[in-house]
């Protein structure tokens, strides 16, 4: 608005101006005739009267038109107007005020620097104060009119919030921490992976702090001059102390505080003075009294360990990835402002959506709403949540793509082969879902859901895994022979071989290769320098090594092969359901088992049951339905 309102005085000036200068002609109204002509008018005796001045002659004709001319030195003009008796007057002349004159005089001037000062504002508020306003600080005071977050907004991260609240409450009462000798920490340094939520709780701080809360980004200091950053530190501690006690927010501190000398050459001279003043400052013979430094990164690895080091940053918060309990509470606090249908239950999204951080919760609960937008309901239902994780997950549907009915079959088969070998593999988990429906660049899929979150596997669920990974094509081998078995099982073989390399080189789950890591390192890398030594071993202990890997695989694959054979009706079963509904549910296919009718509406036609075991696999197919090859088997 103010950008506007000066634009808008600019026009009206130039308007001013083109109106002050056009002002003296226009005021003489009239149509210009020749000198001549007026003469040959007054001799016709069509001109009433004239009135004279030095640099204009107006006049009104006989038929009340006006005209006017310019005079030239003519003598004989009056006494040839009284003889036409022409009512002749004098108009005195329009002389111009010396302070119109200095007016119109100045206006061009005063206009252009009308509009220099205006880019030069501008300018200065890009550049963060102009030419001597570099090494300003761009820090900002966060002031939460609308939106604010308090601690009651931060759910499933219980142990960072708790560190983060003590903070707070020294500052909203030191003395009940001095009584015993506490010092104020200095520091707190949030880390954790993107979306965990570290903006979140400084944000929250801010909400509960009390006290003035300065943020900055670590990128705002850095500039293409040498020493700018340095001055924007020295001055952002400067602000704070004048504010103290408060609290000074740092994102992405790694842009500006990475290893000191891992570059190439001698590094990068303005990154690395930025840091040594931000050392200084946080920790340098003058205290800092009243200034606490809270700072996020999700690269610790490469941050200078003086940065780190208590006295600086006196507390690392981590921020994980919340477990099945914080994930409820997350979407407990997302789904508050959505209307929810009775059905929803958290605690089955929140099993379905293992490694989410809370920035997917928030993406996925924003997704069932606007699915459910889309389709013109009212409440948000299950169902909507259902297809919004598939899409996150794995993409949308692609229902536009068109198979043929030998590939709708063997895609069935593949699916299905995946969910027997699961249903008879104790170590397992339940199945969730099984459909062919194809999703990005998922093609089909069998999801089982874990009971709780796992932090250690043990042996059996790693061999159930390889056997229920290895499901999908030993089903297309008994169905369609040993020629017909498609490429659709990479993503499995690829997951078997991982696992299996795993239980081999790291998890020490082979008699043969015994207790010892030789796994290659996966330290971080930072400029082309890693830490870690790659492993070395012997010609014949990487020979071993590869034979256990095939043995453990070739393991599942007879595993799986020797469950499909022995149930090889319900193999038959649940492919036929799979073609005829393309989607199933764990309870479903649970039903299907132990031979019971699902009953379930089809939409495109009357209520359909699918056969009991033991019964012909449905001949027809349902139309305008194209189903997904055979892929990985996903979560």
């Amino acid at each position: 608005m103010k950008s506007l309102l000066i634009w808008v005085g600019i026009l009206m000036a130039l308007g001013l101006f083109v109106t002050m200068f056009d002002g003296r002609t226009s005021t003489a109204g009239g149509n210009t005739v020749a000198y001549s002509k007026f003469l040959d008018s007054v001799d016709e005796g069509t001109v009433k009267d004239v009135a004279i001045s030095r640099d204009v002659i107006t006049g009104t004709y006989s038929s009340g038109d006006k005209f006017r001319t310019y005079p030239i030195q003519d003598a004989t003009l009056v006494p040839h107007l009284r003889a036409k008796n022409v009512t002749i007057s004098a108009k005195p002349d329009e002389g111009t005020s010396m302070w119109m004159l200095l007016l119109y005089q100045s206006l061009p001037f005063l206009l252009f620097l009308g509009i220099a000062f205006f880019v030069i504002k501008q300018m200065q508020k890009n550049t963060g104060g102009g030419a001597m306003g570099f090494g300003k600080s761009r820090a900002k005071i966060l002031t939460q009119k609308e939106g604010k977050v308090t601690f009651d907004d931060v759910a499933g991260i219980d142990e960072a919030r708790e560190e983060l609240v003590e903070i707070v409450d020294f500052l909203k009462d030191p003395t009940k921490f001095a009584r015993l000798g506490g010092k104020i920490p200095k520091g707190a340094l949030l880390v954790g992976s993107p979306g965990t939520g570290k903006t979140l709780l400084a944000r929250a701080i801010a909400g509960e702090a009390g006290v003035p809360f300065f943020t900055i980004s670590g990128s705002d200091f850095v500039e293409m001059f040498v020493g700018v950053g340095a001055s924007r530190v020295r001055d952002m501690f400067e602000q704070a102390k004048k504010s103290a006690p408060c609290i000074v927010f740092i994102d992405e501190i790694d842009a500006v505080g990475r290893h000191r000398g891992a570059g190439l050459g001698n590094g990068n001279d303005e990154r690395e003075q930025t840091l040594n003043q931000l050392l200084v400052e946080m920790d340098g013979f003058e205290a800092n009294e009243g200034i606490i430094i809270v700072a996020a990164t999700n690269r610790p690895d490469v941050l200078d360990p003086a940065l780190l080091r208590p006295g600086r940053f006196d507390r690392q918060v981590v921020v994980p990835r919340p477990d099945i309990e914080g994930r409820i509470k997350i979407l407990e606090v997302h789904m508050k402002k959505v209307p929810l249908a009775p059905d929803v239950d958290a605690r089955t999204i929140a099993r379905g959506t293992p490694g989410f951080s809370g920035a997917d919760l928030a993406n996925l609960v924003n997704e069932a709403a606007l699915t459910g937008a889309r389709k013109g309901k009212r409440l948000v239902a299950m169902a909507e949540f259902e297809e919004a994780k598939d899409k996150v997950m794995m993409g949308a549907e692609r229902r536009s793509m068109v198979m043929t009915e030998d590939e709708k079959r063997m895609t069935a088969y593949h699916e299905a082969g995946h969910a027997i070998v699961s249903i008879h593999e104790q170590a397992s988990d339940p199945i969730h879902k099984a459909t062919i429906i194809p999703r990005g660049r998922a093609l089909g899929m069998v999801m089982r859901l874990p009971e709780r979150d796992s932090y250690s596997y043990h042996r059996d669920k790693m061999y159930a895994n390889l056997a229920v990974a290895m499901g999908g094509r030993v089903a297309e081998e008994i169905i369609f022979g040993y020629d017909k078995v498609s490429s659709g099982a990479s993503g499995d073989i690829q997951y078997a071989t991982g696992l299996a390399r795993d239980m081999v080189t790291k998890w020490g789950m082979s008699d043969k290769v015994g207790p010892v890591e030789y796994a290659q390192p996966e330290g971080e890398s930072f400029l082309g320098y890693s830490s870690s030594q790659p492993v070395r071993m012997s010609n014949a202990t990487a020979q071993l090594i590869d034979d256990e890997i095939k043995g453990i695989v070739e393991g599942g694959l007879t595993r799986a092969k020797q469950l499909l054979t022995e149930h090889v009706d319900q193999l038959h079963l649940l492919a036929g359901a799979l073609l005829e509904y393309e989607t199933l549910s764990g309870d479903e296919i649970k039903k299907l088992i132990a031979g019971e009718e699902i009953g379930r509406i089809d939409p495109s036609g009357p209520k359909t049951s699918v056969p009991r075991a033991g019964t012909s696999i449905p001949k027809t197919r349902r139309p305008g339905g194209p189903f997904g090859a055979p892929t990985p088997l996903g979560a």
